[in-house]
Parts: C-alpha cells; sequence; structure tokens
C-alpha cells in the first residue's frame, strides 16, 4: 500500500526535518539545538536515557509544546505556523497504551474510527484487527488482554485514519520479551506499508532490531545520527579475539518462544 498523501505535499520531501531545535523549564534546559532529518517510509529511532530529551521532541513535533527556538516541520507542514494540518498527518502512541479496558477490542477502534467520522468503522475495525493478529480476540474485553495485545490494539488505534507520520514513544515500556518482539512485528509492519516511524526508546537492543536510522540523543543534543553500520565505524576496529560465548537468558528464552511468536504473530491465551 503506497504511502497517504496530504494534498500538495511532495514525497521527496523528508518526513520530518528539525533544525535548531532548543526548549527550557526555567534553568532546566532539555532540547539544546536539535537536528535532525527524517525519511518517508523509514523507522528512525531517537536512543537516548530517561532525561535526555526524547519525549519533549515527540511533544513539540506532535505539536503539544512550543519550542522556544528553532524550526520542525512534519509531513511538510510547519509545527509552529502549521498546527492542525501537522496533526492531520499524525498520530502519537504514548508510553502506555490508551484503550478502553472495559470495552472488547472491536468496540475500542470502532469507537475510535467514529470520532474520526470514517466510513462504515465496523469494516476498518476488521481490517486492524486482522492486521495486528487481534481477530481471535476481538470481542474479548481489553481488560483480559496481554501487555502485547494491548500494545498492538494501542497501535491499531492509532493508524485508523492512515496517517503518514506515527509517533511511538518509548512503546515497550514494561512489555515482557514475548511482548516487545510483538511489539516490533507491529512497527516493522508500518514501515512495510509506507508510514514513517519515529520511535523513541531506551533500548539498544530495540533501536538496533528496528531502525534505518539512529539518533543518540544526550543532555538535549544528537551527538550521533546515521545507520548503524556508521555508528559502528565510530568505534576503532575491533580487536579478534577466540572466546567461546555461552548462551544468554536472552538467547535461551528467544530460541524457545521466539520463533514461534515470528511464525504466527498471536499471543498465547
Amino acid at each position: 500500500m503506497s504511502e497517504k498523501q496530504l494534498p500538495d505535499q511532495p514525497a521527496r520531501e523528508p518526513a520530518i526535518q528539525v533544525r535548531g531545535l532548543r526548549k527550557s523549564y526555567r534553568d532546566l534546559h532539555v532540547l539544546r539545538g536539535v537536528d535532525l532529518t527524517v525519511a518517508r517510509g523509514s523507522i528512525f529511532a531517537l536512543l537516548g536515557a530517561n532525561g535526555a530529551g526524547k519525549t519533549t521532541l515527540v511533544r513539540i513535533l506532535a505539536t503539544l509544546l512550543r519550542p522556544d527556538a528553532g524550526t520542525a516541520a512534519v509531513h511538510g507542514f510547519d509545527v509552529v505556523a502549521e498546527p492542525a494540518r501537522v496533526r492531520e498527518s499524525i498520530s502519537l502512541t504514548g508510553q502506555f497504551a490508551a484503550v478502553d479496558e472495559i470495552l472488547t477490542g472491536r468496540e475500542n477502534l470502532v469507537l475510535v474510527a467514529r470520532l474520526r467520522h470514517l466510513r462504515d468503522p465496523g469494516r476498518v475495525a476488521d481490517d486492524l484487527l486482522a492486521r495486528f493478529s487481534l481477530t481471535d480476540a476481538a470481542t474479548r474485553r481489553v481488560a483480559t488482554y496481554s501487555g502485547g495485545m494491548r500494545r498492538r490494539l494501542d497501535i491499531a488505534m492509532s493508524l485508523i485514519g492512515e496517517p503518514p507520520v506515527i509517533f511511538l514513544d518509548e512503546p515497550t515500556t514494561g512489555l515482557d520479551p514475548q511482548a516487545r518482539i510483538e511489539v516490533w512485528q507491529a512497527v516493522r509492519e508500518l514501515a512495510g506499508r509506507g508510514t514513517t516511524v519515529l520511535l523513541t526508546t531506551q533500548y539498544l537492543d530495540e533501536a538496533e532490531h528496528l531502525a534505518d536510522r539512529i539518533a543518540v540523543l544526550h543532555q538535549g543534543r544528537v551527538i550521533a545520527d546515521g545507520t548503524l553500520a556508521e555508528l559502528k565505524r565510530l568505534l576503532p576496529p575491533a580487536t579478534v579475539e577466540y572466546v567461546e560465548k555461552q548462551p544468554t537468558l536472552e538467547d535461551v528464552f528467544l530460541a524457545i518462544v521466539g520463533d514461534a511468536v515470528v511464525a504466527d504473530g498471536k499471543d498465547a491465551r
């Protein structure tokens, strides 16, 4: 499926363009001149520790905060001068799943589709349930869902209306290893269909597994930006030594359950 284009937006233009972005709270300087460019249809990981400024940057790009200085454009629209056009182009998924536990999975999706005044909300819901491997759980209350299922439903809800750009702010925080794998599959699916994904995370392996390009945000500044291969070249050449590597617990876990999750993309119930 091709990326949804809003009128008069050239496809070659970057999905996100940030230049010299600054934001402070009194004496606390959160962003100190951030520059980054995100290509359309790519997964861009913003990597940094807690307090690095990741969420502040996402909130500015989503028009929830105004920057003190600098410029930012999303889908060709300036976040300060054209906030309504930006909001038409994006969806934001925060650190915690914004789903109604009393409703079923299908009812959550239908509700959002109706709020967006879409035709045939039921069909929209059914398509997304199938896309995120939630059809079997469609009529169950979300309170019975696992963490991975809730997060997949949350991401599905954010795609209603087919926004070309989606922000995922630490989407796997608090999830177990199996649920994280399920979310990773969903993110790859988004990019495969042409959606641009800006992913913030503090998990190194998450950025390594998902991102086409990675930026490291540290103390309010981007101190490195490139592909994984480019970032690895910043280190001195490795010294080759023979070391007998023992499997880690993560290796064992993924060997036992990872292949099954990848194979069917469904939660065990």
